[in-house]
């Protein structure tokens, strides 16, 4: 069914095709021009719709340029925020705004990363508010490739490897007939491209794309599971502790199947999930679902994203009762060190 409104949209997919092409061959010649900020910019984005890893990816740099003792900040469009315009989320040390303002991931960053966050629709803009608020020198600017109007130093992509491998030919066309948001020959303004396995096996790039991922840096990522934590009182837990245990399974992220699949990988009862869509904006009638579903199963406890959960405390009078846990994972590459210089020498 959905492949037959994919057809029936096809026709759009010539405009847009045609858009995205004149939009592109403006900024190549200069005619649409990118604006420099007095702070080094690396974006990181997609070509793809959704589930890629970009989070995973921004939190992973940002721990290198830390280490480097960078003084650097991330910020974002922040996607499904209630906001408007350019809102100051954190100074590195207290988060200003709330998950409803700042947007799930921007928060989700900020907890994690203690680093000063922004979030604006128009990056110039914003990027010299947060400049001026906070002093960086560096700024990542999540899910920016598309973004042209700001020069940034260096261009990260990043791939679902299952995206490469395993999509119809029909999902490997622009919006609206498949699920990118440019062509596969726009990689050649990158400089980095990360291909993340996720869970699964490293796999070849399929000879029919190989074309265009020559001449540029590619790097093989994959998720590393850290542990099961406790969202109230943040108690770290083994995964071995799980296994076998009956479970309420939620989340709201794109292609859930990674996260449901090393779940069941470490024999975690998978039989009970609420699957809602990204980036979902939870209230009480969810919520009231949430906990139906729990006794109804006789679950031992919830089980979700740490995306989801820093959503999902929001409602920690609601689901005071029941015990809610999330899954942490980091992204790592397997010739980390060479990213780590490629990262640090873009900025120095």
């Amino acid at each position: 069914m959905l492949d037959v409104f994919r057809i029936i949209l096809s026709p759009l997919n010539i405009v847009y095709s045609f858009i995205i092409k004149i939009r592109n061959m403006f900024f190549d010649k200069n005619i649409f021009k990118s604006t420099k900020v007095d702070a080094k910019i690396i974006s990181v984005g997609n070509i793809t719709v959704g589930g890629s890893g970009k989070t995973p990816a921004v939190i992973m740099i940002a721990e290198i340029l830390k280490s480097q003792k960078k003084k650097i900040g991330v910020m974002s469009r922040g996607y499904g925020r209630s906001s408007l315009g350019y809102v100051y989320i954190s100074d590195g040390k207290e988060i200003k705004k709330s998950v409803s303002e700042s947007g799930d991931e921007m928060y989700f960053i900020s907890q994690e990363l203690k680093v000063p966050t922004a979030v604006a629709e128009r990056r110039v803009e914003g990027a010299r508010h947060f400049i001026k608020d906070s002093g960086i020198q560096a700024i990542i600017l999540d899910d920016a490739f598309q973004h042209r109007w700001i020069y940034r130093n260096i261009d990260i992509v990043i791939f679902d490897q299952k995206f490469l491998t395993e999509s119809k030919p029909i999902e490997q066309k622009v919006l609206p007939l498949g699920l990118m948001r440019e062509p596969f020959d726009s990689l050649k303004r990158a400089d980095i491209i990360i291909i993340n396995r996720k869970f699964s096996d490293k796999a070849e790039i399929p000879d029919k794309l190989k074309q265009h991922f020559e001449g540029k840096f590619v790097f093989n990522a994959y998720y590393k599971t850290i542990g099961i934590y406790d969202v109230k009182t943040h108690n770290y837990f083994d995964m071995k502790e799980f296994k076998g245990q009956k479970s309420l399974v939620v989340c709201g992220i794109a292609r859930p199947h990674s996260f449901l699949d090393v779940l069941e990988k470490n024999q975690i009862d998978i039989t009970n999930k609420m699957i809602f869509n990204d980036h979902k904006n939870y209230t009480l009638k969810e919520i009231s679902s949430i906990r139906k579903s729990f006794y109804d199963t006789n679950s031992y406890s919830v089980l979700t994203t740490q995306k989801d959960a820093v959503k999902l405390t929001n409602f920690s009078k609601e689901l005071d009762d029941i015990d809610i846990y999330f899954l942490k994972i980091e992204l790592k590459l397997d010739e980390q060190e060479k990213f780590n210089q490629l990262i640090i020498k873009s900025i120095n």
